[in-house]
């Protein structure tokens, strides 16, 4: 008789906790899923996105300025070439930092048409 008494209890309070569990459970869920919560939710991911278009359009800008300006430079004849000035067996260095010179572009400042650059 004992035995039973104690796997009654045991039941008892096991059932007890798992449906304060499962009633907590579903009330989260049911503010998550609440119109004003779906709505603030929507509204912070169209914000992340949004930032993220404002940063891409700023990088492309970025990126169409520097292209702009150096094919600027290759048409003003402002655009050298490093290897009309190094040797095959040079080493190029920018910042310290050996690299090929292939990948270094240098471009001279532009000067007010009319004038010459100096020398």
């Amino acid at each position: 008789m004992m035995k039973r008494v104690t796997w009654f209890a045991g039941g008892v309070i096991a059932g007890v906790a798992t449906a304060g569990y499962a009633k907590k459970k579903v009330k989260e869920t049911a503010a998550q899923i609440a119109p004003a919560q779906m709505a603030r939710s929507a509204a912070d991911s169209v914000r992340a996105k949004s930032r993220d278009v404002v940063d891409a359009v700023r990088e492309g800008r970025q990126v169409m300025k520097s292209t702009e300006d150096e094919l600027h430079a290759r048409r003003e004849g402002r655009l050298v070439s490093l290897d009309e000035h190094v040797g095959p067996d040079d080493q190029v260095y920018v910042d310290g930092v050996p690299v090929e010179s292939g990948r270094v572009i240098v471009m001279r400042e532009r000067q007010p048409k009319g004038r010459k650059a100096p020398r």
